[in-house]
């Protein structure tokens, strides 16, 4: 008696070419042919003939019309999303290989978690091209909100956080330690602490770089004690932040190193806060699925030297020299 053999239906690949991909986002960017013809320089014709060859080619409608706009339809969404992705890539490529032809090697793309390591990175960024000319060193702050996700989507190419990570995808290298402070003006009823507990902090107004769905620091210490988000107000400059402190309209959390040069006038106290939410240690984060290119690495080590010996010479490294002075003073007092 024979066996039987289950018949498995001819799966027949569709090829597209960019202009296929390049024709569905700019209708789902536009919203009509008329606009997308505009966009990519077609006639409406043309676009239509287009179109209606590629939903020929994949088997079914890519858009319905409503009205005067066309939506996409579960095909043409999952079309339109893998498309934006691919031409992006491409860009990227596009990018690079003119780059290389101009004498650029690579793109080096970087990200914190903290919009304050924007004001001690660029010094670094700067010494690093000065060795490594052929390094086009990038900063991509959209990825501020979420560095390890954009690292680990490819993004970006390295990412500063304080969070612990555990996760197999990434190389973790430890850089420095800080510890936050509670940052109010001289006027204020917690001026003369010489440390606030969480118990203090409820009912304060408090000014953050990022939202509370962003923001660690509201996350891991000030939810926990209490703070509603409807205390919090967002604002993404750090000057902005310290003149509304200084005329006493809320306060703010800052590193003890990023709040320093603010100090030097008699309008702002920095206060401990004693909570283990304070303690962090930053790390430079790379991805492990492939061996890093050597400019990575090269960062990573020039990055951990300019932290741990900035050069004394040179006055634009004066905030990083704050940061290791203070992150060698906790770590030699044992801090946790």
């Amino acid at each position: 008696m024979c066996a039987r053999t289950t018949a498995f239906p001819e799966v027949f690949m569709i090829r597209l070419e960019v202009r296929d991909l390049r024709l569905v986002s700019a209708i789902a960017e536009m919203g009509n042919l008329t606009r997308a013809g505009q966009h990519l320089h077609l006639t409406q014709s043309a676009l239509s003939h287009q179109l209606a060859d590629l939903e020929q080619r994949v088997g079914g409608k890519l858009f319905e019309r409503s009205g005067r706009k066309l939506i996409a339809t579960r095909l043409g969404e999952h079309l339109c999303s893998r498309a934006k992705l691919t031409l992006t890539q491409l860009r990227e490529v596009e990018r690079d290989l003119a780059e290389m032809a101009n004498g650029r090697e690579a793109t080096l793309r970087i990200a914190t978690e903290c919009y304050t390591c924007y004001h001690w990175l660029p010094p670094v960024l700067d010494a690093f091209r000065e060795r490594h000319p052929a390094i086009d060193v990038r900063i991509v702050p959209a990825a501020t909100a979420n560095p390890l996700r954009a690292l680990i989507a490819g993004a970006i190419d390295l990412c500063i956080v304080s969070t612990r990570v555990r996760d197999r995808r990434v190389r973790v290298a430890p850089l420095f330690d800080d510890e936050l402070v509670l940052v109010v003006s001289a006027r204020h009823e917690l001026a003369s602490r010489r440390v606030v507990d969480a118990a203090d902090l409820r009912g304060l107004r408090f000014l953050l770089y990022s939202t509370p769905d962003e923001s660690h620091t509201f996350r891991d210490i000030l939810a926990p004690a209490g703070v509603s988000p409807s205390q919090l107000s967002t604002l993404r400059l750090t000057e902005a932040i310290i003149e509304l402190v200084k005329a006493d309209m809320g306060v703010t959390i800052l590193a003890q190193w990023a709040a320093k040069p603010y100090l030097e006038s008699d309008a702002l106290r920095a206060i401990p806060i004693d909570h283990p939410g304070v303690h962090r240690t930053w790390s430079a984060l790379t991805r492990t699925s492939q061996s890093p290119p050597e400019y990575v690495s090269d960062f990573v080590g020039f990055l951990s030297t300019s932290i741990a010996a900035p050069p004394r010479t040179r006055p634009e490294f004066s905030l990083i020299r704050s940061v290791a002075k203070l992150s060698a003073k906790r770590r030699a007092s044992g801090a946790p």
